[in-house]
């Protein structure tokens, strides 16, 4: 068996903690400052960055809520409780199984805040405590964390280990064709990392697609049974394109948010560890996150037998044209970018290791603008 307890930085001290997760609600905010920048420039559409930006605001809340059940770690509580489970050497995020147990006590907040006491007399009670028994009362402040916890799971609108399927009609292209975008996400195992994933399809069926009890069911369980990393998204495109006669897969794209590097929290290798390392960036500021986008286009349509006397519709998929790449990445184009400060920014053209010049860069400001260099 493998010991993969060496690639799990657990965060047992109090203050690192909480400057982790600080860290990443400053993260999340830049990431929605980046998905605007896409849309100025015209490479998203309007309605690809509200289903992105609310991504992104559910990982935000999802870390909310984890600093809110970790941040009493490392103190004695008088519970035997543990830290987070982070992946230090591949994402830099959370393990998969810290969204497992969420989703699990997400069912279950609402009779563990009926037991509990209120945030008002939680606090009355501390306040006794340290002005009466002149105590620092760790266990109310325990308590009252982990009722915020369930507070912020009883909120909803967290990015889960998997985010089904949901589709916007975008208009009619004839009276038997229409147009929609299918969007859903996952925290992926294999990686620790959220994806997410955008499909546009045309639609020939009888009913729509949304309003068809049938064939919608199908088609959420068929993508979240393959939206994982390690298939291509060729595999995913040809796959769905052959198992719905009525829908045609025209665009998909899957976006990776992460890995995220820092000196203080990761053990990166390569030009990255020097870049940070070279930076000597203040706390807060040590950090740079990877972005990847693969996308997949359909470029030719061609008709197949169906039966004795049907067609059916199958898609030619573009793939990337340059030295053969697209047969190894199943992709038409995979653009990658990375988010840094600018300390580190100033560090990776210092230095200017090979690899970097394709990367987009969005540096933040000091004054927490976002620009694309």
């Amino acid at each position: 068996m493998n010991d993969t307890t060496k690639d799990q930085n657990a965060l047992m001290d109090t203050r690192v903690s909480r400057r982790y997760f600080q860290k990443f609600a400053r993260i999340t905010e830049h990431l929605t400052q980046v998905a605007a920048t896409r849309e100025a420039e015209g490479e998203m559409r309007a309605d690809e960055v509200k289903i992105l930006t609310r991504y992104l605001a559910a990982i935000g809340y999802t870390f909310k809520a984890l600093s809110m059940k970790y941040l009493l770690v490392g103190r004695q509580t008088g519970q035997f409780f543990g830290s987070l489970a982070m992946d230090a050497v591949e994402s830099g995020f959370p393990m998969f199984n810290e969204l497992l147990v969420m989703a699990n006590d997400a069912q279950q907040a609402e009779s563990h805040l009926r037991n509990m006491p209120d945030a008002e007399t939680l606090k009355n009670d501390m306040l006794r405590t340290i002005i009466g028994d002149q105590e620092i009362p760790t266990r109310l402040q325990f308590a009252l964390s982990q009722r915020l916890y369930y507070e912020e799971l009883l909120k909803g609108e967290l990015f889960w280990a998997q985010n089904h399927p949901e589709v916007l009609w975008l208009g009619n292209l004839s009276e038997r064709r229409r147009k929609f975008l299918l969007y859903w996400a996952v925290y992926d195992s294999q990686v620790n990392l959220p994806t997410i994933y955008l499909m546009e399809l045309e639609d020939t069926g009888k009913r729509a697609l949304a309003k068809d009890e049938r064939r919608w069911p199908e088609v959420q369980a068929h993508l979240m049974a393959q939206a994982m990393a390690g298939l291509k998204l060729l595999t995913i495109a040809k796959g769905f394109d052959e198992s719905f006669d009525d829908l045609h897969p025209k665009r998909l794209r899957r976006l990776h948010v992460g890995p995220m590097y820092s000196s203080a929290f990761t053990r990166q290798s390569g030009p990255i560890r020097d870049v940070l390392e070279a930076a000597r960036a203040p706390e807060g500021e040590d950090w740079a996150l990877a972005w990847t986008t693969e996308e997949l286009l359909s470029e030719d349509v061609k008709s197949e037998r169906s039966g004795w006397f049907g067609t059916v519709e199958r898609q030619i998929f573009a793939l990337d044209p340059f030295a053969g790449r697209g047969a190894d990445t199943g992709a038409t184009r995979m653009e990658r970018s990375i988010v840094l400060p600018q300390r580190p920014f100033q560090a990776l053209e210092e230095l200017n290791p090979p690899g970097f010049g394709s990367v987009n860069k969005y540096v933040v400001s000091p004054q927490g603008r976002v620009l694309r260099y």
